[in-house]
């Protein structure tokens, strides 16, 4: 059992994931790292090493978070090991390229599966449980293509539209029992102009210029954000979608005329 507060990351294994546990072990929060089966395994357990050789309390929890089953499983033994759980953050995000004409319908179901059913059956199992207890806080690290079409990748743009919505309605039905819920829609980071490389887009050619800053965003920037969410000094913040791309969108879209 622990007084602090205890923080489920759903895939430890990427980049927004790794960025965010190392921010809230700053802050003294409590870790449970999970990671799909398979080579994201290693990724967590490393990370896992690492964060309890600076001392801090961490749990590793692989599954692959896709049925009820599973997920109340981790929740139980989160619950028995540490007697709550305050803090869900999604970080789920797998980028399918296919376009709306050509895709496989399988990759669709795919898409939203790892991206966006994770997160409701978390929602599900997780507020429940943040329910009984009174409060807790869940943070989804989405993207700006929930509303802002690629070109290039429709079923990651499908999953992040479900996401936002997931967001608003659950933090409409949660947000009366003590649980907060929002979502980070990130921007553009390192290598996303070839991850989103369109036919016929031109949003992601010479991106970092329509950043007004010319910075891209980082992996750290997110945690940043998602450690100011899970915060006190956010309590009054439910249910928002915050956009988090330097002022990418604000940019008029180079596009492709008509051929």
């Amino acid at each position: 059992m622990t007084n602090r507060r205890v923080a489920l990351i759903s895939d430890a294994s990427q980049a927004f994931g790794i960025a965010t546990a190392k921010r809230l072990a700053q802050d003294g929060v409590t870790l449970v790292l999970n990671g799909p089966p398979g080579p994201s395994e290693q990724v967590v357990a490393n990370l896992a090493q690492t964060l309890q050789g600076e001392g801090h309390d961490v749990l590793v929890a692989t599954s692959d978070l896709g049925d009820t089953e599973t997920v109340a499983s981790l929740c139980n033994d989160v619950v028995t090991r540490y007697g709550r759980i305050d803090l869900y953050v999604h970080t789920h995000n797998r980028i399918d390229r296919g376009a709306v004409a050509s895709l496989p319908h399988v990759l669709v179901r795919d898409a939203l599966n790892f991206n966006a059913k994770t997160a409701f059956l978390c929602t599900q199992v997780l507020g429940r449980q943040m329910a009984k207890q009174g409060a807790g806080c869940m943070v989804y690290v989405g993207s700006i293509h929930g509303e802002k079409p690629t070109g290039c990748a429709f079923s990651y743009a499908l999953a992040q539209g479900a996401l936002q919505m997931l967001c608003k309605e659950a933090a409409l039905e949660l947000g009366r029992l003590g649980v907060r819920v929002n979502l980070i829609a990130m921007g553009p980071v390192e290598g996303d102009d070839q991850q989103f490389y369109s036919d016929i887009s031109d949003l992601y050619l010479d991106y970092q210029y329509k950043v007004p800053s010319a910075t891209l965003g980082t992996a750290d920037d997110v945690a940043e954000a998602v450690a100011w969410m899970a915060s006190d000094a956010a309590k009054y913040l439910n249910g928002a979608i915050i956009r988090l791309d330097g002022g990418f969108l604000l940019h008029y879209m180079d596009h492709k005329m008509k051929r």
